[in-house]
């Protein structure tokens, strides 16, 4: 990519597209598209290729997708595995008859099996049953992945897979009922706070590990993974494991994350566990030896990352 590069990001309003404009605007990317989801149905197989066909991108970030903590993906499985199968085989379907020759797209550690080893390397794919509360969502990235790698062999396509792990931060979805743990917990600690209540209860144990990558560290992931040459890209994949993790490289708790976001955001109180709720797989921290190998490494900790999220969350509030 060059500055005078048109690339086009899908979903550019979420959690990774925000934090990828951001990112791509900071190099001096100049000629960025995008479309929101009232300009351009992603599901719709015809207006997808109308938009290819008039704005012609030279690159793709695929960053449209949707997505949720463990209530909603148990709330709505088919919506999760529908509408990212459609957007994902509409864009990238799109991209190669539109002769875009270069592609990302963003997966999630969902993909891996409930009981990989851990860390989880990226040859854990397709290796043992996937974790239940989320598994047509799972499906979904499989089979996103498994477009790009078959694009690649039969047509000579360079559309490469990152497979982030939880992440948080600038532009997250902060809904009390269908957003991931740590923009959950940041919304349920802020208002107990403010009505001063003693205790707050979180879903499951508390024990299951969990680990956290700040956002715009992924959106330089993405770039930094974009910008390999096809060489050095295909030199570190292979044509049917083509998919590379991107993490922070440790974990933690959901009892210790909890701990750590109340004193960011300044609560007091107690601090409760319903065990009666589901905890979903005991670990996913994901290997990061390949990405670590081609020269990336994660920037910003946990705390500090945190306290970026909460300025964030205090700012949509005060928006609303």
């Amino acid at each position: 990519m060059n500055p005078d590069s048109k690339i086009y990001v899908a979903g550019h309003r979420g959690l990774v597209g925000s934090a990828l404009m951001r990112q791509l605007r900071a190099r001096g990317y100049r000629h960025l598209v995008t479309r929101t989801h009232a300009e351009l149905d992603l599901t719709n197989q015809s207006a997808v290729q109308d938009f290819f066909a008039r704005e012609k991108p030279e690159y793709v970030f695929l960053a449209a997708a949707k997505v949720g903590g463990i209530q909603a993906n148990n709330t709505y499985p088919a919506d999760f595995i529908y509408q990212n199968l459609m957007v994902q085989a509409n864009v990238i379907h799109a991209a190669h008859t539109r002769d875009v020759q270069e592609l990302l797209f963003l997966g999630s550690s969902c993909i891996y099996p409930r009981l990989a080893p851990q860390p989880m390397r990226e040859d854990a794919l397709l290796t043992g049953p996937l974790e239940p509360t989320n598994e047509p969502y799972a499906i979904a990235k499989i089979a996103g992945i498994k477009l790009c790698e078959s694009y690649n062999r039969q047509f000579g396509r360079d559309y490469r897979s990152v497979m982030p792990t939880n992440l948080y931060g600038s532009g997250d979805n902060y809904h009390p009922e269908n957003s991931h743990v740590i923009p959950a917990l940041i919304r349920r600690f802020h208002e107990a706070k403010l009505n001063s209540a003693p205790e707050v209860v979180i879903w499951g144990t508390g024990t299951p590990r969990r680990e956290f990558l700040y956002v715009d560290d992924v959106a330089a992931a993405c770039v930094f993974v974009m910008q390999l040459s096809m060489a050095t890209y295909q030199a570190h994949t292979l044509p049917m494991q083509s998919h590379i993790n991107i993490g922070f490289g440790s974990d933690m708790t959901i009892a210790e994350l909890a701990r750590t976001v109340a004193s960011v955001v300044g609560y007091q109180g107690e601090i409760a566990f319903d065990a009666t709720k589901p905890d979903g797989s005991s670990r996913k921290l994901m290997d990061t030896t390949r990405l670590n190998s081609l020269g990336w490494q994660a920037r910003v900790g946990l705390e500090e990352g945190l306290t970026l999220a909460y300025l964030d969350f205090q700012k949509q509030v005060s928006n609303a």
